[in-house]
């Protein structure tokens, strides 16, 4: 079986997540169905967090834009530096083809608007929800 090839929306969507994290190394893996595994690192922290960086990683499907780019994920490791629990919107999972742990953050676009819901908005949205925590 031939792995589908990723379409020009969706090369688009690398290139503008690879232009809004520009400071970012952005790597990608196609997943073989038409969609692309991306991963931006680093991503700053705020304060709240033990570690400064994360990695995020996402799923961009074949039926982008038209599906919402959920959920992300960053390091296993996070934790908040003054020990409380990670909350509501977090969960250990694991990601990628390889099946790597992470810390899954659950934030889905309840309206999805395919012209404004770019994969690189989305990722700016979860971060700054990340870093608000």
């Amino acid at each position: 079986m031939t792995a589908a090839p990723i379409s020009a929306t969706i090369a688009d969507a690398i290139q503008e997540v690879r232009e809004t994290f520009a400071t970012s190394t952005v790597t990608t893996t196609a997943d073989g169905a038409g969609g692309v595994w991306v991963v931006i690192d680093p991503v700053a922290l705020g304060p709240t967090y033990g570690q400064d960086g994360t990695w995020m990683a996402f799923l961009i499907t074949f039926a982008y834009p038209d599906a919402d780019v959920y959920p992300h994920f960053v390091r296993p490791d996070l934790r908040r530096r003054d020990g409380a629990a990670l909350g509501v919107g977090f969960s250990i999972a694991a990601w990628g083809p390889a099946g790597e742990p992470a810390v899954q953050i659950s934030r889905r676009s309840n309206r999805l608007d395919p012209t404004v819901d770019t994969a690189a908005t989305k990722a700016l949205k979860v971060l700054a929800w990340l870093n608000a925590q």
